[in-house]
């Protein structure tokens, strides 16, 4: 999936505004089990937030560790949530249609 425009990022981040966060970086921070379950998430729904309860002064540089090591694209981060995407690798089984 090729980088997107700021207007494809506005249009997701509209998408998200009623989604509840699936995955909460706890005190344990990124490990192998909160990767895996962005990754799951992301292949189920395509479009998530990641809710930060704690490491809040960190959540920029972890939220890009998590897009990059997800395959995934941070769309943007609003208080202490991160809105990733990634687009279903099977063109049939995509939710979202992005403009």
């Amino acid at each position: 999936m090729k980088q997107l425009k700021g207007s494809q990022r506005k249009y997701l981040r509209s998408q998200a505004h009623h989604l509840k966060p699936l995955v909460i970086i706890g005190r344990n921070g990124i490990n192998k089990q909160v990767i895996g379950s962005v990754d799951l998430a992301l292949k189920d729904h395509e479009l998530i937030k990641v809710k930060f309860g704690e490491f809040k002064e960190a959540k920029k540089e972890m939220s890009a560790e998590i897009a990059q090591v997800t395959k995934g694209e941070l769309v943007g981060i609003i208080g202490n949530i991160a809105i990733f995407y990634r687009q279903h690798p099977e063109p049939e089984k995509r939710k979202i249609k992005i403009p």
